[in-house]
């Protein structure tokens, strides 16, 4: 079978076939009469070999090696191969992140793309301050498309970084909390924190959505903080939650502020007098917690919390009955 016949069967270019035969991985046979060279089936199956091998990034002199010598193995080069794939299927990979970041951000000319590239490196400098920059000036030099702020911002340790990339993520718009719920749902503990964190300083239903879900977090720290923005915002189910955190001590007296604003609704007023009534009569409850409970039905107006306070000055714990009566002189001052 002469060359060109070769080439069309196989693929391989009768330039290539040349190449592969200066290299010694394919000879043919023989030749005809008139001196142009014969390949034979067998030669055909090598070069079906050759480019399978070849298929699968070996290069041409590993392909003689693998073909030629019964010494050399498969497995050590087969692991290495798969090991640059998968550094290339990174690498391209990040490539193809950082260009649909580029294109979500619209730019309209080649100078903006270079502030966007800029910014996106920034962003991930190993210099706080030039993070920190980057953040800030993602609002007003350059749009930063939003997955890069929450990538950003969910792997962040700095607190100053974390926090303007809190600001900027909030300034971002409607896509910012749809992203964050993977941070919730994720494994570290550190990444849902931060999710969390940063759905407290996005304003919208989607965001308080979200917060809703964070208060059935396995995670104290989560539920808490989630707890604390959804009493700011009214959400009267952040109750049970705010009502613990006031009797564990962790942060208490926001986690009362928060049952102080819930309580602008009377009907949650009377359910929050109930729920803290009821930790003052555990009786497992110690001195110290039973006055930090008392001391949060300062912030609850009406009546049910006046009266409740009045029955505490008479209270077998001195602390206790000093503190509501402390705490009504302030309600009704004279």
């Amino acid at each position: 079978m002469l060359i060109g016949e070769v080439a069309r069967r196989s693929g391989v270019s009768p330039r290539m076939l040349r190449h592969y035969e200066s290299l010694g991985l394919v000879r043919p046979t023989g030749r005809t009469a008139a001196g142009y060279r014969a390949y034979t089936e067998e030669d055909i199956r090598r070069i079906f070999h050759v480019e399978s091998l070849r298929s699968l990034g070996l290069s041409l002199r590993d392909v003689g090696r693998a073909l030629d010598d019964p010494g050399f193995t498969p497995s050590g080069l087969v692991a290495d191969l798969a090991r640059r794939t998968r550094e290339r299927i990174a690498r391209e990979t990040e490539l193809l992140t950082r260009l649909q970041r580029i294109d979500a951000a619209e730019p309209a000319d080649w100078q903006e793309v270079l502030q966007v590239v800029a910014l996106l490196r920034n962003l991930r400098s190993g210099d706080a301050g030039m993070r920190q920059r980057a953040a800030l000036s993602s609002v007003d030099t350059a749009p930063v498309p939003v997955e890069a702020l929450v990538e950003a911002v969910l792997s962040e340790t700095d607190p100053n970084v974390a926090g303007a990339l809190r600001w900027a993520l909030a300034q971002a718009g409607e896509r910012g909390p749809e992203l964050l719920a993977a941070g919730l749902g994720s494994a570290l503990p550190e990444v849902q924190g931060r999710a969390v964190r940063c759905l407290a300083e996005i304003p919208g239903e989607r965001a308080t959505a979200l917060l809703r879900e964070a208060l059935g977090d396995g995670d104290p720290s989560v539920r808490r903080t989630a707890a604390l923005e959804l009493g700011a915002r009214g959400v009267a189910e952040a109750m049970p939650e705010l009502v613990g955190m006031v009797v564990e001590e962790a942060n208490d007296v926001d986690a009362a502020d928060a049952l102080g604003t819930l309580a602008g609704d009377a009907a949650v007023a009377d359910r929050i007098v109930t729920a803290l009534s009821d930790r003052l009569a555990d009786t497992a409850l110690d001195s110290s917690a039973r006055r930090r409970v008392t001391q949060a039905l300062a912030e609850i107006p009406g009546p049910a919390a006046r009266d409740t306070l009045t029955s505490l000055t008479g209270d077998g714990d001195r602390a206790v009955a000093l503190t509501a009566r402390y705490v009504l002189e302030l309600r009704e001052p004279g």
